[in-house]
C-alpha cells in the first residue's frame, strides 16, 4: 500500500497539472460514472492529502476522495491521451495533460462534511503543516500496544506505512516490541522529527530513502538496493541480510498481518 507521502505527492501533481483549470472526468470502467458526470467540465480548486486519502476539490460539487488501497495506481501523460482501457476508475483530462486511476479503494464524491468525517477519523500527518505530534504522544504514551503497532494505526499517526516505520524504529534504535507508554517523550519527538524530514524528502524524490550518508552504497563501498520499493533502507525487507551498522543479521516477523524488519543489536529491548 503506497505511504502518505505517495498521496501528497499526487496531489501536488494534480494541483500542478490541473489546478484552476476545467477538466474533463469520465469513468470508463463505469463504476465512478455518476460522479465524473457531475465534475466533468468542472475547475479543479485544488488538491490535498490527508494520510493516505487523497481529495481533488471541485468547489460547491465537493470532493472526489481516492483511497489507494492495495491495489490502486494512478498513470499520468501528456496529451494527446491514449484510449482509455476499461480497468480506469476515472480519467481526469486537460489540455496538456491527463491522470488515470485504476484500481483504488474508494473513489468517491463526497461532501464537505464527509470530508471533514474522514480528517477526524485520521491522526497527525507528518506532511501536513498544521499537524504535530502531540495528540499521537497523547495516545501512545498511554498504551500498552507496542510502538511498531502503534505507527501503522493511521487513527495515531497518518501516513506511515510498514516502510517508514520500520525504518524510523531503526534508525532511533527502538525496539519494535516496546510499548507504548514506555517510551520517552523525548524519543517520541524524535521520531516525529524525523519522520517529518524523511517523508519531506521522499515527496521531493517520489522514493523513501532512509540511510544516513555516511551509509549509503558510496560511503560504504557497498551494492546499491535492488529492489521494486526503490531508495535506500536500513532494515526493510532486508531479512536475513547483515545490517549496515553491526552486521547481525536482520530479523522479521508477523505484526498485526504485516511483516515487521529489526536489528536485534542496534534495537536492543
Amino acid at each position: 500500500m503506497p505511504e502518505g507521502h505517495t498521496l501528497h505527492r499526487l496531489a501536488a501533481d494534480h494541483d500542478e497539472r490541473f489546478g484552476g483549470r476545467p477538466v474533463r472526468a469520465t469513468s470508463p470502467q463505469g463504476k465512478f460514472a455518476d460522479g465524473a458526470a457531475l465534475v466533468d467540465g468542472q475547475v479543479l480548486a485544488g488538491a490535498e492529502a490527508h494520510g493516505k486519502h487523497l481529495f481533488l476539490g471541485f468547489g460547491e460539487l465537493g470532493w472526489i476522495h481516492v483511497h489507494l488501497g492495495l491495489f490502486g495506481k494512478y498513470t499520468f501523460g501528456d496529451t494527446p491521451a491514449p484510449p482509455a482501457t476499461d480497468t480506469v476508475r476515472l480519467r481526469l483530462l486537460g489540455p496538456h495533460h491527463y491522470a488515470d486511476l485504476r484500481g483504488p479503494t474508494a473513489c468517491r464524491l463526497i461532501t464537505d462534511a464527509e470530508k471533514a468525517a474522514v480528517h477526524d477519523r485520521l491522526g497527525p500527518d507528518p506532511l501536513r503543516p498544521a499537524d504535530d505530534g502531540e495528540p499521537a504522544w497523547a495516545r501512545i504514551s498511554r498504551s500498552r500496544s507496542t510502538v511498531a503497532a502503534l505507527l501503522m494505526d493511521q487513527k495515531v499517526i497518518a501516513g506511515v506505512g510498514n516502510v517508514y516505520r520500520a525504518e524510523v524504529l531503526f534508525r532511533h534504535g527502538i525496539d519494535p516490541y516496546r510499548t507504548g507508554r514506555e517510551l520517552r517523550r523525548g524519543e517520541w519527538e524524535a521520531i516525529w522529527a524525523d519522520l517529518v524530514a524523511l517523508m519531506r524528502q521522499g515527496v521531493a524524490n517520489n522514493r523513501i530513502d532512509t540511510v544516513r550518508p555516511e551509509h549509503t552504497p558510496e560511503a560504504m563501498g557497498r551494492p546499491p538496493r535492488v529492489d521494486d520499493h526503490g531508495g535506500e533502507v536500513y532494515v526493510y525487507r532486508r531479512a536475513g541480510a547483515p545490517c549496515h551498522i553491526c552486521g547481525t543479521e536482520i530479523r522479521t516477523a508477523d505484526l498485526a498481518a504485516r511483516n515487521l524488519f529489526w536489528c536485534p543489536t542496534c534495537q536492543r529491548a
